[in-house]
């Protein structure tokens, strides 16, 4: 060892480290008496980025693995806000995500609370453990929204309660002693709803979806989509493209927060089929042997977990199956540190 210590640590009075020094591009000659000696570690240039290799189990995996059990143990929160107008499926649509009664509170055992079609916010919070991770799931529904004749400004209570859960949380933020675990009642995601008309978005929608899209992920999708045909369906979502596209609309997932290739790869393929054309149903039925969530009709069932039948099961891997840490992580990393820095630029401006 002191050998190798000797040979790996420059003498003092070889020169200053931060002053430069002339090098031959020729490699340095090894003296004879030491060559390499039996059991010795020879020397090797310090790893690039690439990083270096492991002679052995360390054990790097397995904070995969304490991550894991950790979730397992406190559980994680995850808000979800949907959209529209009354009659387009967005309860059935949310108790289809969970398979189960998560979007109204029932008063009474197998009796459902009648939600007042006013513009007034309803919040609604469930815990759902599956395979022994628990979600704490809120969803926020606005049974009003764009049921009145005079629409105008119909999305400012939206607005100021999605910057309330803002608030909430940058003031338990800044803190001296705050809580270890902040609660976290930021909206992650928002659903909106667009009737199937097979025309063109509405004022409405565009102006939504345009100052929406600012604060919070908005994910449009084309409500009750089996009152559509095949043909109408792709022209209906071509014609949704075209409109986003026109207005400047960046809906999740957004282009600008793509981090690498691969990401890149996969939001494009799913930013093709965006809006969604989805059918939702919390009644299931048998088929061929088999019990399935659909919507029965005269000429038969609407298979709602079928790709062949609706676009449903591309909704959920979005929401839940793949891209649920990134609906938290982009609200977190860019629209509440949009409204963080405002209001700390407010509060710190003189007068």
């Amino acid at each position: 060892r002191g050998v190798q210590a000797h040979r790996l640590c420059p003498p003092r009075g070889a020169g200053s480290s931060l002053e430069p020094e002339e090098r031959s591009m020729e490699p340095p000659a090894v003296p004879e008496e030491e060559e390499e000696e039996e059991g010795a570690v020879p020397l090797s240039v310090a790893p690039g980025p690439v990083g270096c290799q492991l002679f052995g189990y360390v054990g790097i995996e397995a904070v995969l693995d304490q991550m894991k059990i950790k979730t397992m143990k406190t559980g994680f929160e995850f808000n979800i806000m949907v959209v529209g107008q009354s009659g387009l499926g967005k309860s059935t649509m949310v108790n289809t995500l969970f398979k189960s009664k998560v979007s109204r509170k029932s008063s009474q055992p197998g009796q459902e609370e009648r939600i007042p079609k006013t513009v007034q916010l309803q919040s609604i919070t469930h815990v759902i453990e599956e395979k022994g991770v628990k979600m704490k799931l809120t969803v926020t529904d606005t049974p009003g929204f764009g049921d009145q004749i005079n629409n105008e400004n119909c999305w400012d209570p939206i607005i100021k309660y999605i910057n309330e859960q803002y608030e909430r949380y940058l003031r338990e933020e800044i803190l001296i002693t705050r809580k270890r675990k902040i609660p976290d009642t930021r909206v992650h995601g928002c659903v909106y709803f667009v009737p199937p008309t097979g025309h063109w978005l509405r004022p409405l929608d565009l102006e939504f979806m345009r100052r929406l899209s600012k604060i919070v992920n908005v994910v449009p999708v084309i409500a009750k989509a089996d009152t559509l045909t095949l043909e109408e369906r792709a022209e209906f979502k071509q014609r949704i493209q075209e409109d986003l596209k026109t207005h400047t609309i960046s809906v999740y997932p957004q282009e600008d927060f793509d981090q690498d290739p691969e990401d890149r790869a996969l939001n494009d393929r799913i930013r093709e089929k965006i809006p969604f054309a989805v059918v939702g149903a919390d009644q299931e039925h048998q088929v061929n042997g088999k019990r399935v969530l659909g919507r029965k009709t005269k000429w038969g069932i609407i298979e709602v977990e079928n790709p062949a039948h609706c676009e449903f099961p591309l909704l959920r891997d979005l929401l839940i199956r793949s891209h649920l840490q990134d609906l938290k992580d982009i609200t977190h990393n860019v629209h509440y540190e949009s409204y963080r820095v405002r209001r700390l630029n407010e509060s710190n401006r003189p007068g």
